[in-house]
């Protein structure tokens, strides 16, 4: 059976990636089915530790898993690494003994306790004495009501994540109340409302942007002098070409070589990712993560669509968040680019042939998999190969220097 896997990143208060949440689904065939919480438990630890390998869904961070009941009393957490995982506690489980005790051991054995979606009720503080981490989800209570748990917490010496913050807005209320921690997609919007200036060296980013996404063919020498000139583009592709991603025998030493291996339509992707990349140097790393994992997943979504499609993908998925790394109206940064309507009908308005593509890449992100499953049949996407599209993407965004 297809394990279906997304990751959601979590974030220190000075933005600076901390760890990845884990979702997990065991099928889109069956959004909800019938399933006990240890077996979902069970697959997404098998098939992220010895399936897939948790360091190619982790990029070399902890990750948090949510632990049922009975895998806390069986003490299953520790059967894996400490230093890779954070045992999270779900809301439903009530404070028994057993499970105290479970978590006690887990605990004095090094492992962090984290308690997911808290509610304040007087039986679990013997849980809160064993918690690094309380998650506090924004979308759940009211404001006065969240202030009201962070000075319940006050005393202990639990630190705070701020659950499912959208806007920039949020995080900075959320870091105001004294949250370290901050889960959610707040990254991926733009800081500001209203437009501003976009600076002179982001405008020629742009300018460059423009020519490599231009329909007519770069000949290898134009290409090859391009890089040349640039020691940063030249010193990340040769960081590429050499990377494990490839698994060769021997190294490309030139500009030359590597463009050859790569072909034109790598070689002219990864001058944009690596442009793309400058343009959110103030930002998140995380935000150019997304969005090149955006843009190989949704060209892998249309891997079996006629080639011109592919690379509209590609392109909608790399520019489906350029708004947030320039804080500025999306409609203002497409009049900059010379994209085809379809890419901007779906990025402006989220409308057109190719918008569900990019819907689709969304809810895979938030684990939202009735949606997925949706939208999907609604593109003709084969549903059991979008997991392996999705750690194909991440595998890949990792192995880009541009972060």
């Amino acid at each position: 059976m297809d394990v279906y896997v997304a990751r959601q990143p979590i974030f220190d208060r000075n933005k600076k990636l901390f760890a990845y949440e884990l979702l997990f689904r065991d099928g889109l065939s069956n959004c909800f089915p019938e399933i006990e919480g240890d077996v979902a438990t069970s697959k997404l630890l098998t098939t992220s530790f010895f399936a897939i390998g948790i360091d190619r869904l982790s990029n070399g961070k902890m990750v948090f898993i949510n632990f049922t009941k009975e895998s806390l009393a069986r003490k299953i957490p520790t059967l894996f690494p400490k230093e890779k995982i954070m045992v999270e506690i779900l809301e439903t489980i009530e404070p028994e003994e057993q499970v105290v005790k479970a978590c006690q051991d887990i605990a004095r054995k090094g492992y962090q306790i984290v308690l997911d979606d808290f509610l304040y009720k007087p039986e679990l503080q013997e849980l809160i004495a064993l918690a690094k981490i309380i998650k506090i989800d924004f979308r759940l209570l009211p404001i006065e009501e969240i202030r009201k748990l962070v000075e319940k917490l006050a005393d202990s010496q639990v630190k705070l994540l701020a659950e499912k913050i959208e806007t920039y807005e949020e995080f900075k209320v959320a870091s105001e109340m004294g949250f370290s921690y901050f889960q959610g997609y707040f990254f991926s919007k733009p800081e500001i409302l209203k437009s501003k200036e976009i600076a002179t060296s982001k405008l020629h980013l742009l300018h460059i942007i423009s020519e490599v996404t231009k329909e007519e063919d770069y000949s290898l020498e134009k290409l090859e002098d391009f890089i040349n000139h640039d020691v940063s583009i030249s010193y990340k592709l040769l960081r590429y070409i050499n990377s494990v991603f490839f698994r060769r025998i021997q190294y490309i030493s030139s500009i030359r070589q590597a463009i050859v291996l790569l072909g034109q339509k790598e070689i002219r992707k990864f001058i944009l990712l690596v442009a793309t990349a400058e343009l959110a140097c103030e930002k998140p790393a995380e935000l150019i993560r997304t969005s090149i994992i955006r843009a190989r997943f949704c060209g892998l979504l249309g891997i079996n669509r006629e080639s011109n499609m592919h690379s509209e993908l590609f392109l909608l998925g790399l520019f489906s968040i350029i708004d947030a790394i320039l804080d500025n109206r999306m409609a203002e940064i497409m009049e900059k680019l010379p994209l085809s309507e379809s890419i901007k009908l779906a990025l402006i308005k989220g409308k057109g042939e190719l918008s569900d593509y990019l819907k689709l890449t969304s809810s895979y992100e938030a684990g939202s998999w009735k949606e997925c499953s949706i939208l999907a049949s609604n593109i003709g996407v084969n549903k059991d190969k979008i997991p392996g599209y999705y750690i194909e993407a991440v595998s890949w965004a990792d192995a880009y220097p541009v972060l």
